[in-house]
């Protein structure tokens, strides 16, 4: 990840076997909405922009395709990532083995795969009564003793029953940096959606398409944007950033609560 500034930009990438429930996981977060029919995703990208308080974090979320039918699509995704979100059933031994799968790439396309922020997120924790196939300490095992170095947390979630969804992306934001790791977060979790006044007109709740290659500068991602035909947001000036910061900083030592993230 590059250092803090007032204005971040990440590309949080989600890989994983098909049917596992990738799609699921990033809508429960970004809706709170759950669909059981199953629709196999080519490549969907969703766009947040969410105030944390002392800077502002634009999100790309790239939800990526379970089989292998898209190899360049694929290796394209793994290329502009700031992190990865790799997604397996725990009702199924074969979605673990695609998840290490997906490591060796992510470790044979990136020379800096240690460094990149990694959750490992089992699915279908509420079909674990009746039914499981691979154990957290499995995961664990293969996580902490054969991969020791990386920047990596191991989480199992429900997509159905909105469990530890709003944790998968809370962790990103500890593994990057942006919070402590000892951060006081509220009870209702997640990022805090910015205000309208501050959301910039691709960002309100409205999925765009937009290329699939990242902002190198300014110049040409407005290139790119404009050879495509995709409307790309404003950054906010910098005057208007320093007050939005100066103000948020204030109302969080007023609730005596400095660098709380206030989650959605």
């Amino acid at each position: 990840m590059s250092t803090m500034s007032d204005y971040e930009r990440i590309r949080l990438v989600v890989l994983g076997g098909p049917g596992v429930g990738k799609s699921c996981i990033v809508k429960r977060f970004l809706t709170n909405t759950y669909c059981n029919k199953y629709r196999s995703t080519v490549e969907d990208l969703y766009n947040r922009e969410y105030d944390l308080g002392h800077m502002t974090l634009k999100v790309d979320i790239l939800d990526t395709a379970g089989d292998m039918q898209f190899p360049v699509m694929r290796r394209l995704c793994i290329a502009t990532a700031h992190a990865f979100l790799l997604v397996y059933a725990v009702t199924s031994a074969p979605s673990f083995g695609c998840v290490k799968q997906c490591f060796e790439e992510i470790r044979e396309q990136r020379k800096d795969y240690e460094d990149i922020p990694i959750v490992v997120a089992g699915n279908k924790l509420d079909l674990t009564a009746s039914h499981r196939e691979i154990s957290v300490e499995d995961v664990s095992e293969w996580v902490y003793c054969q991969l020791p170095k990386l920047r990596v947390k191991i989480l199992e979630c429900s997509a159905k029953d909105d469990i530890n969804i709003k944790e998968i992306f809370r962790s990103f934001l500890t593994l990057s940096k942006f919070l402590p790791k000892d951060n006081a977060v509220d009870s209702s979790g997640g990022l805090k959606r910015r205000s309208s006044a501050y959301v910039s007109a691709t960002s309100k709740g409205k999925r765009r398409a937009e290329s699939p290659l990242p902002e190198k500068d300014k110049a040409s991602a407005s290139g790119s944007a404009a050879a495509e035909g995709i409307h790309l947001a404003k950054p906010r000036s910098r005057s208007l950033i320093r007050r939005a910061s100066r103000k948020a900083k204030q109302q969080i030592r007023d609730a005596q609560s400095i660098d709380e993230c206030n989650v959605s």
